[in-house]
């Protein structure tokens, strides 16, 4: 499990490309920090340290996990983020992530918020910026206004809706430690929507087809089943329409 919030940004070394799959080298000063068999998320998708050099680690990833992230499209001298798995105790400071891309996205615009533009098209410390992406196919759990999705492993909230789009506001402090400082039109993404929201989705599905919860089947009472699942989606939806109205 990890929570979004980005400890690096590395480099890929080399990518060899055996069979359908391929082996990461990837470099970072985090590396006397791992071992052997860790959890990392790279661009938000979770691997496994496979093997330790002096300057990083390798990771291998499969073939499904090329062709649903961005990773079929890295090379050497890829940036991307790093983040290692959340320890019992640790802060969570952004949301749970699972490492689990849902899909690609595509940055559709970039806007300045504020402040100025530096030589370069880098932003000064006093500008954020916001950007649009589109998923390239439906996500699981949906996108709610306010609500939390990981973008290149990023923890962000949902700033606005529209169109089949959605928006976040990138801070001075996530343009300068992450890559989406670079981001331009165009531009590919990993998306994860919230893990609680696919949950609720999940449930409500399951409910609202009249069969009970994993939580639910086996408890009833004989005679009950039909009554507690015609009572739940009712609850379940106004509790989300609180939610909602709350966050705005």
């Amino acid at each position: 499990m990890f929570t979004g919030l980005i400890e690096e940004i590395v480099t890929v070394e080399r990518i060899k490309r055996p069979g359908g799959g391929a082996r990461l080298a990837i470099a970072t000063s985090l590396v006397a920090e791992l071992s052997e068999g860790d959890s990392v998320a790279v661009d938000g998708t979770c691997l496994t340290v496979a093997a330790k050099s002096a300057s990083g680690f390798e990771a291998d990833v499969s073939a499904e996990t090329l062709s649903r992230t961005t990773m079929g499209g890295w090379s050497s001298g890829t940036r991307v983020n790093l983040e290692r798995a959340v320890r019992a105790g640790d802060r969570l400071g952004g949301h749970m992530v699972a490492g689990h891309v849902d899909a690609t996205g595509t940055v559709l615009r970039r806007t300045q918020r504020g402040g100025g533009r530096q030589a370069g098209g880098t932003t000064d410390s006093a500008g954020s910026v916001e950007i649009w992406i589109r998923a390239d196919a439906q996500l699981p759990g949906g996108i709610v206004s306010k609500g939390s999705v990981a973008v290149d492993g990023i923890s962000l909230t949902v700033s606005g809706l529209a169109d089949g789009s959605f928006a976040v506001t990138l801070i001075p402090e996530t343009l300068k430690r992450t890559t989406l400082g670079g981001k331009q039109p165009g531009s590919k993404v990993n998306l994860e929507t919230d893990l609680i929201g696919k949950y609720v989705e999940h449930y409500l599905a399951a409910t609202v087809a009249g069969a009970p919860s994993r939580t639910d089947a086996g408890s009833q009472a004989p005679g009950r089943q039909g009554s507690r699942t015609g009572e739940q989606p009712n609850r379940v939806h106004g509790l989300l329409e609180g939610l909602i109205e709350e966050g705005g």
